[in-house]
């Protein structure tokens, strides 16, 4: 029977999308265009940051994030382009 550990690293990398309510990763890289990921850094999502998943609206859209004690509401298209290590 394959390792299932070894199955997810695989994988690639995971974004901030697969995160459950309560679950943290840590910040790879962000994948968006220059402006748009200068933004983000300036609230905090800077690679080797813990992300820590929160809330969502009713719909599921947007998710709010933990990170450097900061809580910010991605849209589900943005936070695909955050990778977790």
């Amino acid at each position: 029977m394959p390792n299932r550990k070894k199955a997810a690293a695989d994988k690639g990398p995971r974004n901030l999308t697969e995160l459950r309510r309560g679950e943290s990763g840590i910040l790879e890289r962000l994948d968006l265009p220059e402006d748009d990921a200068r933004r983000l850094m300036e609230m905090g999502f800077l690679p080797g940051q813990r992300v820590t998943r929160g809330h969502a609206a009713p719909g599921g859209d947007p998710r709010v994030f933990r990170v450097d004690g900061t809580e910010v509401a991605l849209r589900r298209e943005t936070a695909l382009k955050l990778l977790l290590r």
